[in-house]
């Protein structure tokens, strides 16, 4: 049996996938390291939440916020 994803959480995933290793590379970090440090300081819950809104902003930004939203619940980046 095969299933299909809607669009809405094709695009999610496809995004969300591509942010995270763009995220470890722009702060210089293993991809999953990048990954803990999303999930342990609200970074994947914010890319869960407002998903739509980072992916139609320059990349730049979207890791800027998504970085913040790190920050401001406890994360530190050298």
């Amino acid at each position: 049996m095969e299933t299909k994803l809607d669009k809405q959480t094709s695009d999610k995933i496809s995004f969300i996938t591509f942010i995270i290793p763009e995220f470890a590379a722009g702060y210089k970090m293993p991809v999953q390291e990048a990954y803990r440090y999303l999930k342990q300081y609200g970074g994947l819950e914010f890319l869960d939440k407002h998903w739509r809104a980072l992916h139609t902003d320059n990349k730049y930004w979207a890791l800027l916020d998504i970085f913040d939203v790190c920050r401001k619940n406890g994360g530190y980046l050298r």
